[in-house]
C-alpha cells in the first residue's frame, strides 16, 4: 500500500508556516508541475495531484487542526479528492483561478449574460479663486458613448439580433482537458457572451453604442482646493449588455490669484504701508474676498506685522465656518526725497536718536556686550 506523504513536506513548508506562507509555496510548486508545462509526464501529473490534496487539507483551518493532532488517520478522514468534488464542493477551476489569476484561465470569468460595468471617467475642471471659495456651477463637456439608438444597444441590424457562437456553441467558454485536470477560459470569439453578430448595425457597425458629447452641470461646493474630486454617479461610460454605467470624477484646479495665497482655509495678503502711517497709526482699507473693509493700524507698527481678519477666509469644505485672512503689512520706505523732505527727516533724526527705537537699542547692546566697551572699526562695503 502506497505511503502518504507528510502534507508539509509535500507543501515545502514548516508546520508553523502562515496561511500566506503555505499558499506561496504551493503555488511555486503547482506551477513546476502543472499538466501544461509538463505534457504527458505522469509523475509530474501525481505531484501535482498531491500538491493539491495537500493544500486543500492545509488550507483549511479545521482541516489542518485535525491533521496536525492525528495526522493521516484522522476520525473521519478529510472529504473526497479535490478533483472528485472541488475544494469544499467548489469547482476546483474557481479555486485555481483564485490562487493564480490569469495563468491558468484569464483572470476571472465573465458572466453568461455578458454584463460588465462601464468605464469611470475623469475630467479637470479649472476654477477661479473666489470660485473655489464660495462655490459656483460649471457646465461641461464630456465626450462619452451612449447606446445606439438604431439597434438599441445590440449592435444587430435591426430585424435581427446576435446568434450562438459557433466556437463555444453558446457557452461563452472554452475547456481545455489535460489528463485529470480541465481549465475553462473565456471564449476568444464572442468574449464570453455566447452571442456573436452576424449582421451589424450601420449605425454603430456591431458595437452597439455611439460618441456624442454630453453637457453636464457640475456643482462645486464652496471650500474645495486644487485636488478636490468631486463624483457625479453614473455619469460615465454605459456598462456592457445592460450593466450598469460608470462614474464621472471631476478634478479641481484652482487658479492663482494675484493678491491672496492659500493656506487650507487660511488667506494671507499682503498690504504695503506707507513709514508715517506705521509710526503715527492710521485707518487703511484692506481688500478681501468679500470686498474691501477698513482696518486700524495702530502708532508704532513695525514692518512685517500680522493682523487677523475673523470669518474672512476660505469657508470650510462642508461646513459652514470659514477661514481667517491674515494681513501682512509691510513699510515702504520713499526713495526719492524732496529737499524740505530731508530737512524734515535729518531733524527728526537729531530729535529722536536711538535711544527712541528699543529694536536699535537693544541691537547696539548687543554689538556693546560682544566687543566690549572699545568700538569696532568699521570698513565701508559695498552693498547690491
Amino acid at each position: 500500500m502506497h505511503q502518504k506523504r507528510d502534507y508539509y513536506e509535500v507543501l515545502g513548508v514548516a508546520r508553523t508556516c502562515t496561511a500566506v506562507e503555505l499558499k506561496s509555496s504551493f503555488r511555486k510548486l503547482a506551477l513546476q508541475f502543472h499538466p501544461d508545462k509538463n505534457p504527458g509526464d505522469k509523475k509530474a501529473e501525481e505531484s501535482f495531484k498531491e500538491l493539491s490534496e495537500a493544500y486543500e487539507v492545509l488550507s483549511d483551518p479545521e482541516k489542518r487542526a485535525r491533521y496536525d493532532r492525528f495526522g493521516h488517520q484522522a476520525p473521519g478522514g478529510f472529504g473526497p479528492s479535490p478533483f472528485e468534488t472541488g475544494f469544499g464542493g467548489a469547482n476546483i477551476n474557481d479555486i485555481f483561478e483564485g490562487i493564480f489569476g490569469d495563468i491558468f484561465g484569464g483572470g476571472g470569468r465573465r458572466s453568461r449574460s455578458g454584463r460588465q460595468r462601464g468605464r469611470d471617467l475623469r475630467y479637470n475642471l479649472e476654477t477661479t479663486f473666489q470660485e473655489a471659495a464660495f462655490g459656483t456651477e460649471a457646465k461641461v463637456k464630456i465626450p462619452r458613448h451612449r447606446n445606439c439608438e438604431t439597434c438599441h444597444g445590440s449592435g444587430a441590424k435591426p430585424g435581427t439580433g446576435p446568434k450562438t457562437c459557433p466556437t463555444c456553441n453558446g457557452t461563452g467558454e472554452l475547456r481545455l482537458t489535460q489528463g485529470f485536470f480541465q481549465i475553462a477560459r473565456p471564449c476568444n470569439q464572442c468574449g464570453g457572451t455566447g452571442k456573436v453578430i452576424t449582421d451589424p448595425c450601420a449605425t454603430c457597425r456591431g458595437a452597439g453604442k455611439v460618441e456624442e458629447e454630453s453637457v453636464l452641470t457640475v456643482k462645486v461646493p464652496p471650500g474645495v482646493d486644487t485636488g478636490t474630486r468631486l463624483k457625479l454617479t453614473g455619469e460615465g461610460e454605459p456598462g456592457e449588455h445592460g450593466g450598469p454605467p460608470g462614474d464621472l470624477y471631476v478634478v479641481v484646479h484652482v487658479q492663482e490669484h494675484p493678491i491672496f495665497i492659500r493656506e487650507d482655509t487660511e488667506v494671507i495678503c499682503e498690504v504695503p504701508i506707507g513709514f508715517t502711517q506705521a509710526a503715527l497709526g492710521a485707518t487703511i482699507e484692506v481688500p478681501t474676498l468679500d470686498g474691501k473693509v477698513k482696518m486700524k493700524i495702530p502708532s508704532g507698527t513695525q514692518s512685517g506685522k500680522v493682523f487677523r481678519l475673523r470669518g474672512k477666509g476660505i469657508p470650510h469644505l462642508n461646513g459652514y465656518q470659514r477661514g481667517d485672512q491674515h494681513v501682512r503689512v509691510t513699510v515702504e520706505v520713499p526713495q526719492k526725497l524732496t529737499r524740505k523732505q530731508r530737512e524734515l527727516l535729518e531733524q527728526f533724526a537729531a530729535l529722536s536718536g536711538e535711544e527712541t527705537h528699543p529694536q536699535a537699542k537693544s541691537f547696539l547692546e548687543k554689538v556693546r556686550e560682544l566687543f566690549g566697551s572699545e568700538e569696532p572699526t568699521a570698513h565701508e562695503e559695498d552693498v547690491a
